[in-house]
């Protein structure tokens, strides 16, 4: 960690004086006396999206069915379009990666191609940290193949309830293991985990492996070619700010395209001869073959704008300053709140951390509360979590000094017991 920080306000705007990104704030849409921290759930809209999404609506106003081939980036190949923007952020051949549908859907499109159980290779290996949504995912697989959790599900448990311990995921490779699925960054504490040693560790022992980086991707660097990661996916609306519910990517290693997909569907088939209809399923020779539907092109039109100011910042940059930023505000959390019985949940390592900073609290229900009333958008998950995601495309040091500040009023004050202990629908 950085020990050069300073605790004063100044320090924080002579930094934000300094910051090679400080113009790329003012690409995005941000509210007046509001401080935005909740970039890891939902990202904010740049001023690039609108353009792009507005552009897209044109077309289909001018062009209508037309749009599919006269549209400035023809819709046809609009995932192909994409992708490419996409690929060099996560360190993927651009014909690796598909702009597809949502994270589970993709995920489900995924483990129905790799999992294939052969007498006592028969199991699946993931975490207990991990976003529930790929638990039901797995769980499911595991059914239509009338498999059972019980027998065929080893559950990689957690000794402290926020990090996992990479060597009990190596012990536990064994030669019943026939895929592992393992998020990229724990969506809670924000730990990182080394993809790449794992990927070596899993491939040496003939288990396919795969990777849910929705934590990581739009934040973190990957280089998913070169660690010869089998599969990955995530979603574009967090970091990738895309928008709500905006479209996944799915990525699929250039070795594997000769097995083609489990799940088919008509816009998997060869682009030159997708329209022939045959009742004969050709796949695309590339990731686009994991393609089911029609693309949903409004949904990926604001991830072109994204994409744009993303390529031309580039992904070491954006992760630079999102280390600087996180580190900072650990400092101030360490110097300003420490007495006040918060905890810091994620690693301080900066080669361990996401893009996201947990903060412990017993009271964290009733203090995100109080913080959401004094103008900041932060970011509660049950128990007693509260995320913290400056992020760097948009969030200033100033901002992340005025966030531990404000904390630190709420708690001198007390003024978090006003509020009820019972979260939200939404938290």
């Amino acid at each position: 960690m950085n020990n050069n920080f300073k605790l004063s306000e100044e320090f924080s705007r002579k930094m934000d004086k300094e910051d090679k990104l400080k113009d790329v704030r003012n690409r995005f849409y941000l509210k007046e006396n509001e401080i935005y921290m909740d970039g890891n759930s939902l990202g904010l809209m740049s001023k690039d999206s609108e353009e792009s999404l507005l552009r897209v609506m044109d077309e289909w106003k001018n062009f209508g069915i037309n749009g599919w081939m006269k549209a400035e980036n023809p819709w046809f190949y609009y995932r192909e379009t994409l992708a490419k923007m996409q690929a060099p952020l996560v360190g993927a051949e651009e014909n690796e990666i598909i702009i597809h549908s949502s994270t589970t859907l993709n995920l489900h499109c995924l483990v129905s191609t790799f999992f294939k159980p052969n007498g006592k290779k028969n199991k699946i290996l993931v975490d207990d940290l991990n976003f529930p949504s790929d638990r039901y995912a797995i769980e499911s697989q595991l059914k239509l193949k009338n498999l059972t959790k019980e027998e065929n599900l080893i559950v990689i448990e957690s000794k402290d309830g926020r990090r996992i311990d990479e060597i009990d995921v190596v012990k536990n490779m064994t030669d019943e293991v026939a895929l592992i699925l393992l998020p990229s960054v724990l969506y809670r504490s924000g730990q990182l985990l080394d993809i790449k040693y794992l990927t070596k560790e899993a491939h040496k022992r003939d288990i396919i492996i795969g990777f849910d980086c929705c934590h990581s991707a739009g934040a973190v660097e990957h280089h998913l070619s070169e660690w010869g990661v089998d599969f990955a996916f995530w979603c574009n609306y967090k970091y990738f700010n895309n928008g709500p519910g905006g479209v996944a990517s799915l990525y699929v290693n250039k070795r594997h395209f000769n097995k083609g997909p489990g799940l088919s569907g008509w816009f998997g088939y060869k682009k030159d001869k997708q329209f022939d209809l045959s009742n004969e399923f050709s796949p695309s020779l590339d990731a686009g073959a994991w393609q089911v539907g029609s693309p949903h092109i409004f949904s990926m039109a604001p991830l072109e704008g994204s994409l744009k100011i993303f390529n031309e910042v580039g992904i070491k940059r954006v992760r630079e300053k999102s280390l600087k930023l996180t580190n900072y505000m650990m400092y101030l959390i360490d110097n300003k709140l420490s007495e006040y019985g918060f905890f810091i949940g994620n690693p301080r390592k900066d080669n361990k951390r996401g893009g996201h900073v947990s903060l412990e609290h017993d009271e964290a229900v009733r203090i995100n509360e109080a913080m959401k009333d004094r103008g900041i958008v932060p970011d509660f998950r049950y128990p007693n979590v509260i995320r913290l995601a400056p992020i760097a495309l948009y969030t200033s040091f100033n901002e992340v000094w005025k966030v531990i500040d404000i904390i630190k009023e709420i708690m001198e004050t007390k003024e978090y017991e006003k509020y009820s202990k019972k979260r939200g629908v939404v938290a």
